[in-house]
C-alpha cells in the first residue's frame, strides 16, 4: 500500500498525493493512502465510507468547520509522475491533481494531523468522484444517507482559488440534442436526409449566443453555454439518420436548474430537433454576509471574487451550511496538460487555515 506522511513538508506531501494516481473510479488506493496516514491519531475520529475517508475532532467546541477535498482527478495526459521545477523565480509541483485538488489535499492532511486542539471542532472529508456526473460524487450519498457528517457552521472547499477566497458557484447542466434523418448511399443523397446537417441550425445559434453576466453580491458571474460533444455518422458513404450534440450550460447561481433548462430550450423551440436533460447541478449564491463567512474573510484578507466553475459549495449551501471554496492553485489551470502549483500557494493555505482555526503560527 502506498504511503503518506502527513508531517513531511508540503512539498513532499503534496507529490506523494499525486503521484498516487486517481482518476474518477480509481480512487481507492489513495484513500486506503489517507485513512492509514489517519487512523493512528488519536485527536481523530476516522470514518470510512466507500472510497470517501472522514476524520473528526470530538471536543466539544461551539462551532464546527467542514474542510473538504476530492480525491480524484480528471484523466492523465502523460502527467504523471510529479516534478518539481523553478520558472520565472518561483518553484512549481507539476504533474496531474496538482491545481486540481492534491495541494488543497495535502495542506488538509498535514493540519488534520496537527491540530490537536483547535479553535473549533473540524470534520475533514476527502472525498471520491466529484470530477464526474453529480450523481455519482460520493458527497451524494452521504448527504443522503449520513447528513450528520456534512453538518457544521461553515465549510471550506479546498478547490483552487490562487490562496484567495472563491464564493458561491455557477450550476451546470448537460443536454442532448438529438436530430434524425433518413439513411441513404452518400452518391445519392436526394434520397435521404442528413441528420448530421440539420443540426447546423444549433451550432449556429451556440456560436452567436451572447451570454448573460450576473453580479450577486458585487460579484461577476459569467454564463456559458457550449457544445461539448458532437456524434453522428456510420461511415464514408453513409447519409447519417441520427446525429447529436451535447450542451454545457454554466448558469449563474441566482437560476434554478428549471430555469435554466427552461431557457436552453427556448433557444431551439423552432428547430426539428430533440432535447434531453442528462446532468444537472445547482449552483450557489455568494453567502457571504453570515457571521462566521464574514469572520472568515475579514480574518484572512485575501482578495474575494466570484467562483466561475461548480463545485460541492452547492452541496454545503443546499443542507444550509454556509461555504466558500479556498484552495491553493490557478483554477484556470485545472484540468490542462500543464498542471502545476506554485509552492508559495501550498504556504499561504496552509498559514491562513492553521492561524484561524486556531493552531497559531507555524
Amino acid at each position: 500500500m502506498a504511503f503518506l506522511d502527513p508531517t513531511a513538508d508540503l512539498t513532499t506531501l503534496t507529490r506523494a498525493i499525486v503521484d498516487i494516481e486517481s482518476v474518477s473510479g480509481n480512487e481507492k488506493a489513495l484513500a486506503d493512502a489517507v485513512e492509514a496516514a489517519l487512523k493512528p491519531l488519536s485527536h481523530l475520529e476516522v470514518i470510512r465510507d466507500g472510497d470517501t475517508v472522514i476524520a473528526r475532532t470530538n471536543l466539544g467546541r461551539e462551532r464546527r468547520v467542514v474542510i473538504a477535498g476530492h480525491l480524484d482527478t480528471v484523466p492523465v495526459a502523460n502527467n504523471l509522475p510529479s516534478g518539481v521545477r523553478t520558472r520565472e523565480g518561483r518553484c512549481e509541483i507539476y504533474g496531474r491533481g496538482t491545481c486540481d485538488m492534491k495541494g488543497g489535499d495535502a495542506v488538509f492532511l498535514k493540519l488534520a494531523a496537527e491540530l490537536t486542539a483547535p479553535s473549533w471542532d473540524i470534520t475533514w472529508i476527502f472525498y471520491d468522484h466529484e470530477e464526474v456526473a453529480a450523481a455519482d460524487n460520493s458527497l451524494t450519498r452521504i448527504a443522503a444517507e449520513h447528513p450528520e457528517y456534512l453538518r457544521g457552521d461553515f465549510a471550506i472547499l479546498g478547490e483552487p482559488s490562487n490562496a484567495s477566497i472563491e464564493a458561491g458557484c455557477k450550476g451546470t447542466m448537460r443536454l442532448r440534442v438529438s436530430a434524425r434523418g433518413v439513411a441513404a448511399h452518400s452518391a445519392r443523397d436526394w434520397i435521404g436526409s442528413n441528420a448530421i446537417h440539420a443540426l447546423a441550425g444549433v451550432l449556429t445559434r451556440l456560436a452567436e449566443y451572447t451570454p448573460r453576466v450576473a453580479v450577486l453580491d458585487g460579484l461577476e458571474y459569467r454564463e456559458c453555454l457550449n457544445a461539448v460533444r458532437i456524434n453522428g455518422g456510420i461511415a464514408g458513404n453513409v447519409i447519417p439518420d441520427a446525429a447529436s450534440v451535447e450542451i454545457n450550460y454554466r448558469f449563474a447561481p441566482d437560476t434554478s436548474p428549471a430555469e435554466a433548462e427552461a431557457h436552453v430550450r427556448s433557444l431551439f423551440a423552432d428547430l426539428p430537433v430533440e432535447i434531453e436533460l442528462t446532468d444537472c447541478a445547482a449552483g450557489a449564491m455568494p453567502s457571504l454576509s453570515g457571521p462566521v463567512a464574514s469572520e472568515f474573510v475579514s480574518a484572512l484578507g485575501v482578495p474575494v471574487s466570484a467562483k466561475q466553475g461548480w463545485t460541492d459549495v452547492a452541496r454545503f449551501t443546499a443542507l444550509g451550511v454556509p461555504a466558500v471554496n479556498f484552495g491553493p492553485g490557478d483554477p484556470l489551470l485545472a484540468h490542462t496538460d500543464d498542471e502545476h502549483i506554485p509552492e508559495n500557494d501550498l504556504a499561504a493555505c496552509y498559514d491562513a487555515l492553521r492561524t484561524w482555526l486556531g493552531g497559531g503560527e507555524r
